[in-house]
């Protein structure tokens, strides 16, 4: 499997663009956004409430007990998923992460994820299956056999990053919930109602987050089902103990802290669609040729060096993916 970059495109930035440079960042817009609908109703935050996030940001998190599948890591690099570019370093993937329900601040939501208990955990599949059955997480990981892939990721926000992801393709925990024939969608919920998740207090939020793809999406060979990153357990921040991976649509879709995988056979509303769907559609599938309606996705910024390059239709796996939506022109595919 080749992943190279082929020839860009020139793009033009449309005369409404907005540059990057006058884009408000995203975390900024969107709690101006949320302070102006809380308050129409209640207050947003009674000092109690600023104090108890503030005990939350300035003490250490609790320690946790060791991860019981620890001992499968590190696992072979499958060679099929290379780069064409280096390695984003681990602290950078850490700690620059959108987990909104711990804070829309980064570096913020990084360190406050280091408070989520992620044993024990289980989880639940539903909806249009032969028996819906809980399992175990630790049930679950051991269940598949993992291997790492390095794959880039793209965020929303116009910046990318490159990690060794560790987990088990997305299709084998398809096949292992017996879908029945009318399922058409897969829609994946994270976690919700966490003592120490801050941002489950916002309630101009439609908690839990989901999201959800085509059973034809899961089952692609590209869409993994992530356990881990650079030889370890998944980090807090990054979704542990399980998120989706597809790496050539926007981070926004991929849920982390996942505990219910549910089958569909109507299209559902993920999170941000529900949030703000004039923004962010259901496919969000990476396209330099669609502008967000706040900056241009015609180029992406290397989080490690701030260098700028070409975007590239479907995050570069086009040929890996593009047939899926043959035959879609009419719907709003990228965003």
């Amino acid at each position: 499997m080749a992943n190279s970059i082929g020839r860009p495109a020139i793009h033009r930035r449309r005369g409404w663009a907005l540059p990057d440079s006058a884009a408000a960042p995203e975390h900024v817009y969107l709690n101006r956004r949320a302070i102006l609908a809380g308050l129409s109703g209640a207050a947003i935050a009674t000092p109690a409430a600023a104090d108890w996030l503030d005990v939350f940001r300035s003490e250490p998190p609790p320690p946790h007990a060791a991860d019981p599948t620890a001992d499968l890591y590190p696992v072979a690099r499958n060679p099929a998923y290379t780069l064409d570019r280096p390695l984003t370093p681990e602290p950078l993937v850490v700690g620059n992460v959108n987990y909104y329900e711990f804070s829309s601040d980064k570096p913020t939501a990084s360190r406050l994820a280091q408070r989520l208990d992620i044993r024990p955990w289980t989880v639940t599949i539903d909806g249009l299956v032969e028996a819906e059955t809980t399992v175990d997480i630790d049930t679950l990981i051991r269940r598949f056999a993992l291997e790492e892939r390095t794959y880039r990721h793209r965020c929303v926000e116009a910046w990318w990053i490159a990690v060794p992801w560790t987990g088990f393709p997305m299709a084998k925990l398809i096949a292992f919930a017996k879908p029945l024939s009318s399922a058409r969608y897969v829609r994946f919920e994270t976690f919700g109602n966490s003592p120490v998740a801050p941002g489950h207090r916002q309630s101009w939020y439609p908690w839990p987050y989901t999201d959800a793809f085509t059973i034809e999406e899961c089952v692609n060979e590209l869409a993994l089902i992530g356990t881990g990153a650079y030889g370890k357990p998944l980090d807090r921040a990054n979704g542990a103990p399980l998120r989706a991976i597809l790496p050539w649509k926007y981070g926004f879709k991929q849920a982390k802290g996942i505990v219910r995988v549910t089958f569909l056979d109507k299209r559902p509303k993920g999170f941000w669609e529900t949030v703000q769907g004039f923004e962010y559609g259901f496919w969000a599938n990476v396209n330099p040729d669609v502008p967000h309606p706040r900056w241009s996705q015609a180029t992406e910024r290397d989080l490690a060096t701030g260098e700028r390059r070409p975007t590239q239709i479907f995050n570069g796996y086009g040929e890996f993916v593009a047939h899926l939506y043959e035959g879609k022109a009419g719907e709003r595919l990228f965003m």
